[in-house]
């Protein structure tokens, strides 16, 4: 045999011999990670993750994505996503006595589910959230619906006929309207502006436009609304 070849051929035997050790190693290694994955948690463990019941979380949706549940406390069981912006409370931590808890929650639609604490680890400040998104919009729409409240409540108390009313209500100018009127009617316009307007009986009638973000101008002679003419479009 010549030296070439035997050259060849240890090379060939060191391959497979480390491509042997190789495969030892990584099936060595297997077990071991998929223990470390399914291995179940301590006692302080599950009081850490029992402390979380009772609290209310939010569902956000990233890459048209939400958190997954499953319809039972078990790997096996139905799955489902719920709606983005959903909110739910952790009502219970299922499974403790066998060391393979599942979070139990109510969403606010009263559907309930389940969540695997790791899950939930991965998911929280990202898909779940400690704090409403929508907050702030719904101060926003709570204190609308109070001052439409209170708009209509002053609307009714005044000395006006049914039909004004019903048109003050629905928004609709009516003229005689005062300028307090139409404030507590129509809200506050974006500007007022003001002009000498013409004369009736030698008299100089001054006359004040109000805007509004609609784009309506509305016209006072003498403090009373005379007319409402229809802007170019929306003023900004």
């Amino acid at each position: 045999m010549s030296n070439v070849k035997i050259f060849s051929w240890a090379a060939a035997s060191h391959y497979r011999a480390s491509s042997a050790l190789a495969v030892f190693l990584l099936a060595s290694l297997i077990p071991a990670s998929f223990s470390l994955a399914s291995s179940r948690y301590t006692p302080k463990q599950i009081e850490a993750l029992a402390s979380r019941v009772g609290l209310i979380y939010w569902i956000a949706a990233v890459e048209k994505r939400t958190p997954v549940f499953y319809a039972a406390p078990a790997k096996n069981a139905a799955t489902f996503s719920p709606a983005d912006n959903e909110s739910f409370e952790i009502t219970e931590l299922a499974g403790q006595k066998d060391m393979e808890p599942y979070y139990k929650v109510k969403f606010d639609s009263g559907k309930e589910g389940y969540l695997r604490p790791e899950t939930f680890l991965e998911e929280i400040n990202l898909r779940i959230l400690t704090a409403d998104p929508l907050a702030d919009e719904k101060k926003k729409a709570v204190a609308a619906a109070e001052e439409e409240e209170k708009r209509v409540e002053w609307i009714r108390s005044r000395p006006w006929s049914a039909a004004v009313k019903e048109a003050a209500i629905k928004r609709q100018p009516v003229p005689g309207f005062t300028p307090t009127d139409v404030k507590r009617i129509f809200g506050d316009p974006l500007r007022i502006t003001k002009s000498a307007g013409s004369q009736l009986k030698g008299q100089q009638l001054p006359v004040e436009r109000w805007h509004y973000p609609d784009g309506k101008v509305f016209i006072f002679y003498q403090n009373l609304l005379n007319r409402v003419e229809a802007g170019a479009g929306k003023t900004p």
